[in-house]
């Protein structure tokens, strides 16, 4: 289309600007009538056929390319109404939709992906279930009941679909916590948080660190010992049933609140690239997703993560490396960031309401990553799935060491974002309408000229997010058969009854978070703020109550359950209050300087912000105490839900009294707590299966 035409390109196709012509005869302008329709098919075709080819190679920095535009030129494509006819410039809608381009070969990509998926469902929910069937009849044929019962006890229904029989491999689950763990929320938000406040989040490579540490000497020794199918049984053991229920409600309020924001991010991308409205999309790859792992369970969640880990891993590579060459090279990336301030230290102060503090990363980030990575339904039914320690040890320094390698590069991406945009922000001009659609822009603007990229890339955001809610849907399954269900039962449940059980479960579950979308839609700000705002609401208490039961012997159940509850209603308060005061307005925070001054298209202008003005903030009144409190970091919401709960069971205990240490199984302490007592620390034994013990030293 002639839209797409540059200056150069106009000159050319009517024989130059030295060639001055007068059509004076017919045939003249016949031959001037003939040349136009062909220029005009041919560009017709190439546009519907490679049209990032035809606006150019290489992105500009004003964000869309254009082959002739020499590096300090403010020239615009422009728009051609007839030969040698009046330039115009190209709109933001305009361009937006010339970038809504997603080829033939990106849906076969994306397409396969999803086939890859489904494939790996089928095999695990019914050719492997026939083969295993077939081998059991063999064994009690050949080697009597026994060996049939050892086996039949192996591959029980909840067993196999919930733990894998417990006998899955290291790095296949190592790559299935990682991609567990790096949701689209991570690839597109951490990516967005750097580019809108700088890379005062990026310390959080430090704290993965040592919450891995952490985790790893505080909280797993304990939950890798017991074996036990749903965490929160944990609670019943230590407490009683109701601290139990509790326990499992908070787990499944978390889940359901954070599922749709998952699903939510890749609709973003996908829409970005595509145009295709985020609910057309959600529903369609969320029941490819809610069939695998209906169907093939946690052997089908793994092995689809490890496919989806390699796409996701593959497909961010190939952007940062095409990206930073685009810009000129590493150097470049680091020099335009450096110059806009975005290359920082988190701030050194002890005031709790600066929203990236050096205190905010090593107290709030470490302590939630540290009950993520420790006491998380969704974290030990990975380790549970393992055979034995040293393949437990080994997975989760394999996990830990790829956690910190992903986000590193997502954290560099977010740089490549300034570096590329850097005179022309997506965000004030609307090209992105929301801002973790930055990363998908960049996408199709840098990579639309490779076939089948961009579907690589969208494919690999929707990997993340899969692997995600596979591993959410199957981990609350556990929950709701072992905590909810079970328990319900007056006899036991049959191995059919199971099987239908679970499976029914997941598909409630994934029907409602699709639902739930709808709501994610309107809530107002960026995706990885939003997660870990809303979710603290219920892993705060959560936190409170796994650190009372692995670290404070003396609390007993009555106390526990009232400081759990009321560190709920508090935190409730608190996350609903800020949500709504950023929504608002209320509450805002300084954004690095951006600019639109390199722009090449037309957009409307704010009337009173100047997009290269960081906007100081305005003398406020005296805050209230009551806003005083939710105006804290987002970072310690976690912290601070848990604290509260600790702090409220303490004092309940001068009413409900306190547990006497000695009377507490030291096998439900942490290791740290568990060497203060003589006993040694006695080994746990699940059916067939026997874990070594940990040391009782940290």
């Amino acid at each position: 289309m002639s839209a797409t035409t540059s200056p150069a390109d106009s000159s050319t196709a009517t024989g130059g600007p030295t060639t001055t012509t007068t059509p004076t005869t017919s045939t003249s302008t016949a031959a001037a009538t003939v040349t136009n329709a062909i220029v005009k098919t041919v560009e017709a075709i190439i546009s519907s056929t490679a049209p990032a080819a035809s606006q150019s190679p290489s992105p500009s920095p004003s964000g869309f390319s254009t082959p002739t535009q020499s590096p300090t030129s403010s020239s615009t494509p422009t728009t051609t109404a007839s030969m040698g006819g009046p330039e115009e410039k190209l709109s933001v809608q305009d361009l937006s939709q010339t970038l809504q381009h997603f080829g033939v070969v990106d849906y076969l990509v994306f397409i396969a992906m999803l086939a890859v998926c489904a494939v790996i469902g089928v095999y695990f929910g019914f050719i492997e279930k026939k083969q295993k069937a077939k081998k059991k009849g063999q064994l009690a044929g050949k080697d009597g009941a026994g060996a049939a019962g050892v086996e039949e006890r192996r591959g029980s229904e909840a067993l196999d679909y919930l733990v894998g029989g417990r006998q899955m491999k290291v790095f296949p689950v190592a790559l299935s916590l990682v991609a567990s763990f790096v949701s689209g929320i991570s690839l597109l938000g951490t990516s967005t948080e750097i580019y809108v406040y700088g890379t005062q989040y990026a310390f959080i490579l430090v704290t993965l660190a040592i919450s891995g540490a952490i985790s790893w000497y505080i909280f797993l020794p304990v939950f890798c010992n017991l074996q036990l199918t749903s965490t929160y049984e944990y609670f019943e053991m230590r407490f009683n049933k109701s601290v139990r229920l509790l326990g499992s409600a908070l787990f499944t309020c978390s889940n359901l609140i954070w599922l749709p924001i998952v699903i939510f991010v890749p609709a973003l991308a996908f829409n970005q690239v595509t145009g295709i409205n985020i609910h057309v999309i959600t529903p369609i790859v969320c029941v490819i997703c809610i069939f695998y792992t209906t169907a093939g369970g946690l052997k089908a969640v793994v092995w689809t993560d490890v496919i989806q880990t390699i796409v996701m891993v593959f497909a961010i590579f190939f952007v940062i490396i095409k990206g930073t060459m685009d810009v000129g090279g590493l150097g470049v990336v680091i020099q335009r960031n450096f110059d806009s301030g975005r290359l920082e230290w988190p701030e050194m102060t002890f005031d709790p309401k600066v929203r990236m503090s050096m205190i905010a990363m090593m107290l709030g980030n470490v302590g939630q990553f540290a009950y993520q990575l420790g006491c998380n339904q969704i974290i030990i039914q990975r380790y549970n799935s393992l055979p034995g320690k040293k393949e437990m040890a080994q997975t989760s320094f394999i996990f830990i060491v790829g956690l910190t390698v992903l986000n590193a590069v997502c954290l560099y991406n977010g740089l490549l974002l300034y570096a590329t945009y850097y005179d022309c922000d997506p965000l004030t001009t609307k090209l992105a309408v929301a801002k973790d659609q930055l990363v998908p822009l960049l996408v199709v603007q840098s990579l639309s000229s490779f076939p089948g990229v961009p579907g690589m890339f969208v494919a690999g955001v929707f990997s993340a997010a899969l692997s995600s809610l596979s591993t959410g849907l199957n981990s609350l399954a556990a929950v709701f058969l072992e905590d909810y269900i079970k328990p319900l039962r007056k006899k036991p449940m049959t191995e059919h009854e199971v099987a239908i059980t679970v499976r029914l479960c997941t598909v409630i579950i994934g029907v409602l978070s699709v639902g739930l979308v709808f709501v994610v839609e309107r809530m107002g700000t960026h995706v990885m703020q939003l997660s870990m705002t809303v979710g603290a609401i219920v892993n705060g208490p959560l936190m409170g109550l796994f650190v009372m039961g692995l670290l404070i012997p003396s609390i007993n159940s009555k106390s526990a359950l009232l400081g759990t509850v009321v560190s709920f209603f508090f935190m409730a308060w608190l996350c609903l209050s800020a949500q709504m005061a950023v929504t608002s307005g209320e509450m805002q925070w300084e954004t690095k300087p951006v600019s639109t001054d390199g722009c090449t298209y037309e957009f409307e202008r704010p009337l009173v912000t100047p997009a290269n003005v960081t906007i100081p903030k305005a003398e406020q009144a005296p805050l209230s105490f009551g806003e005083e409190i939710y105006h804290v970091s987002f970072m310690f919401y976690s912290l601070i839900g848990s604290a509260v709960a600790v702090v409220v069971a303490q004092l309940a205990g001068f009413f409900f009294g306190r547990n006497d240490p000695k009377d507490v199984d030291p096998d439900l302490l942490s290791p740290c707590i568990r060497r203060f007592y003589k006993t040694n620390y006695a080994t746990v034994q699940l059916e067939e299966n026997t874990l070594t013990n940990f040391n009782d030293k940290c």
